[in-house]
């Protein structure tokens, strides 16, 4: 929405159903409902409006129900608050960040759990090789190769 004019009816559509929703329907299928967002396309024709609901599976669905319903009073009443020519037209979504939270946050456990796991092995583990892998000089050295250095400094002319 790179419109600001479209961001501002937005954020004013926000606050409308919001209140209103605040003040409560005579739908006894309602339940906890937060507006989270309110994306307006360019012409400000058609508003998606994007919800949560805290509560069970049933009261999702009932509440989305009672929000269909409402469509009709709601957009009046947008239309009543909006200093626009034309009414856009309101569209409710369930809105995916609870869902997307607990699998992120089921993500973050199941990797603090495998970082605890890597750290417990790591703290009993051995080599797999010899304790002091590392090539070290010979300490002795054989009797051939000082012959070898004697003779080369007796050819040595200076």
């Amino acid at each position: 929405m790179a419109n600001p004019r479209a961001r501002k009816v937005a954020d004013r559509i926000k606050e409308v159903v919001a209140k209103r929703l605040d003040k409560g329907l005579r739908d006894p299928r309602l339940g906890f409902v937060t507006i989270t967002d309110v994306q307006v396309t360019g012409d400000l024709q058609h508003a998606s409006i994007f919800y949560t609901v805290y509560g069970t599976d049933q009261e999702r669905a009932d509440s989305a129900a009672a929000l269909t319903a409402a469509t009709g009073m709601l957009r009046t009443e947008v239309g009543r608050n909006l200093n626009t020519r034309l009414t856009p037209s309101l569209e409710f979504i369930p809105d995916g960040v609870p869902e997307n939270a607990a699998s992120i946050e089921a993500l973050l456990r199941e990797a603090r759990e495998r970082d605890e796991l890597t750290l417990s092995s790591a703290a009993t583990a051995q080599y797999a090789g010899d304790p002091d892998p590392y090539v070290k000089p010979r300490e002795h050295v054989d009797e051939v190769d000082e012959e070898l250095e004697d003779d080369a400094l007796d050819d040595d002319p200076r």
